[in-house]
């Protein structure tokens, strides 16, 4: 059977580990190439693409900060020389860091707001064309439900997630006539392995009613499903995965 993703080439940011990775498997074993990008562990992000190409998939790796516009646009021409489009781009490039604000500099501010949020506007801008030429695409961002609930001592990351969702909303507007869907994937408390930079994950003081951290393969499956044709009526809309922690409309 012809699978869904077939002949589609997918540029996932931050695809080295957790959510960017198991999204990165989940559609390459659906049909499509995919770039796995990853800020500057080549070796993480080379063992992912070997995943993918011993279960018979298409990958390759790039190493770029996407908050670099030459080394997105670098990122880009890689992905168009090594297969020949762009259909889908999952920006799921994040930092966290914890710092009251009141302690909190100008520089950390800008720091952590430039991966997410930056690195979406500048991945998207230089996708576009692409999609474009390929009649249509999927452009996903991973926003959080730090956004919606608030999380202390993460003001920065808090305003670079909401400030996805603005983003993605303005994109959807004036990519639909291109044929292109933009959402935003939410995730709520996810299993994932954290970087000595976002803390020891504190215990969940009020669990969601599923009573359990979420799965990196449930965020991935969402992603999944807005890629796929049927899917094509949603856009500009943040779809939230948290079990039931965040129920606002």
């Amino acid at each position: 059977m012809t699978k869904a993703l077939e002949g589609q080439v997918a540029i996932i940011t931050g695809a080295a580990r957790n959510i960017g990775k198991t999204t990165a498997l989940r559609l390459a074993a659906d049909g499509a190439a995919i770039v796995v990008n990853a800020v500057q562990d080549r070796k993480a992000a080379e063992a992912v693409v070997d995943e993918i190409r011993a279960a018979g998939g298409q990958a390759i790796a790039h190493i770029a900060n996407v908050t670099d516009e030459a080394a997105v646009n670098g990122m880009v021409e890689a992905a168009v020389e090594g297969f020949g489009r762009i259909d889908i781009l999952i920006s799921n490039a994040s930092i966290r860091g914890q710092v009251p604000v009141t302690e909190m500099t100008l520089e950390q501010w800008r720091a952590v707001l430039a991966v997410p949020l930056d690195g979406a506007f500048l991945c998207a801008k230089a996708c576009i064309p692409h999609m474009e030429k390929a009649g249509g695409g999927r452009i996903i961002t991973l926003g959080g439900i730090s956004a919606y609930i608030a999380t202390a001592n993460r003001a920065h990351l808090l305003a670079a997630k909401a400030g996805l969702v603005g983003l993605t909303r303005g994109l959807a507007v004036e990519l639909a006539p291109m044929g292109i869907t933009c959402n935003v994937v939410s995730p709520g408390h996810i299993d994932t392995v954290r970087p000595a930079s976002a803390g020891e994950r504190p215990p969940m003081k009020n669990p969601p009613p599923v009573n359990r951290f979420g799965k990196p393969e449930e965020i991935a499956s969402m992603i999944h499903y807005l890629c796929q044709p049927e899917a094509a009526y949603i856009t500009g809309q943040t779809l939230h995965v948290n079990g039931g922690m965040y129920m606002g409309v």
